[in-house]
């Protein structure tokens, strides 16, 4: 297993984390995830540990509260001491059906801070990140109120989940003119059969030094290797009965149809390809995976022991590149000339405006 920076900090996170969604009763629309009890819980983070995973990711909405108190009672059955973990959790989501059960308010964050701490057993949160957008709060509002959670040492570390770039911007903008504790990392949809994230957010990232938390990595099952083109809604499947998340199913076939002959000459699955290339790429800090049996566990921790030759990350990156989008293919017309002398009058030199 090996270790990186969570963002531009000293804490260092296995490349891979233990997502905890599938640590549930099963009820609502988590049974969709998984219902992975106690004792399978158990079972699960023992095999993390063991394999120098020292990374934990859950949030307070997973099954209203149950995956976060799975989670600290394995810590607890396993005899796991506080300091060899690092944990994540999230707030935004509706805990409750008053009007302030949700969202990333002053109110709100304060008490679903309490409650995450009482259910995980634990004094402080390693990782605290906003859920979601909150198109009400001023982002002033819900920076101050993570910036005393950190002074009160309640949490260590801010960040965020599936915000645009730009609203990531202003966030480090507001920290650093207020002083405020800032984000220092991003958790968001990452696959080869949806690289989305490439065109605002991963600039952005790299510029600000923040990591890259990656959930999904298999595109919701698509890339497990039971799909393909030609089965497209195989029998007891997740992905089957929940389409999620979004992604272009054209190009997923032909990425799949790329993935199996990889995979075959590894000698390995389709989902352990799927992760090395992710694990391959810099901006990537750690990449969340769930699991609800230890065979689906033990097959992703097995990625990364795969090393992918540069022809094959080239034939991989080839197939999932992601469709021209303006501004980005404007920037690379109008900055091609930038590193040497052009003769602006060559038949090979067209002029855009």
């Amino acid at each position: 297993m090996k270790y990186k920076t969570l963002g531009n900090t000293g804490l260092l996170v296995s490349q891979l984390c233990l997502g905890t969604m599938t640590f549930s009763d099963g009820t609502g629309v988590y049974e969709h995830i998984g219902n992975v009890g106690q004792s399978g819980a158990d079972e699960l983070v023992k095999a993390s540990i063991d394999a120098g995973i020292n990374f934990f990711d859950t949030a307070d909405v997973y099954s209203a509260g149950a995956s976060e108190r799975t989670l600290g009672q394995s810590f607890k059955n396993l005899g796991i001491p506080r300091n060899e973990v690092v944990l994540a959790t999230k707030v935004y989501s509706r805990m409750g059906q008053g009007r302030n059960d949700v969202g990333a308010s002053r109110g709100h964050i304060m008490d679903a801070v309490e409650a995450s701490l009482r259910r995980l057993q634990t004094d402080h949160i390693d990782l605290y990140q906003i859920h979601a957008t909150d198109t009400l709060t001023p982002v002033e509002e819900t920076l101050r109120a993570l910036d005393d959670l950190v002074r009160q040492g309640k949490v260590r570390y801010l960040g965020v989940s599936n915000w645009q770039a730009w609203r990531i911007a202003t966030a480090l903008g507001v920290s650093a003119r207020l002083n405020l504790e800032r984000f220092n990392t991003l958790q968001a949809y990452y696959s080869i059969a949806g690289r989305d994230l490439e065109r605002e957010l991963k600039p952005l990232l790299e510029a600000e030094k923040m990591g890259l938390l990656v959930w999904s990595p298999l595109a919701g099952g698509l890339l497990s290797g039971k799909f393909s083109r030609e089965n497209q809604s195989p029998e007891g499947s997740r992905r089957s009965s929940f389409d999620f998340p979004i992604v272009d199913k054209e190009r997923a076939w032909t990425v799949i149809d790329t993935l199996k002959p990889i995979a075959a000459a590894h000698g390995c699955s389709p989902a352990r390809i799927a992760l090395a290339w992710l694990l391959a790429k810099p901006v990537v800090t750690s990449v969340i995976v769930g699991a609800k049996r230890l065979s689906q566990l033990e097959d992703n921790i097995a990625a990364t022991g795969i090393v992918l030759s540069d022809d094959e990350i080239a034939a991989l990156d080839a197939v999932s590149e992601l469709p021209p989008e303006y501004p980005g293919w404007m920037l690379a017309t109008q900055g091609s000339d930038r590193l040497g002398p052009v003769d602006l009058w060559a038949d090979k030199i067209s002029q855009t405006s």
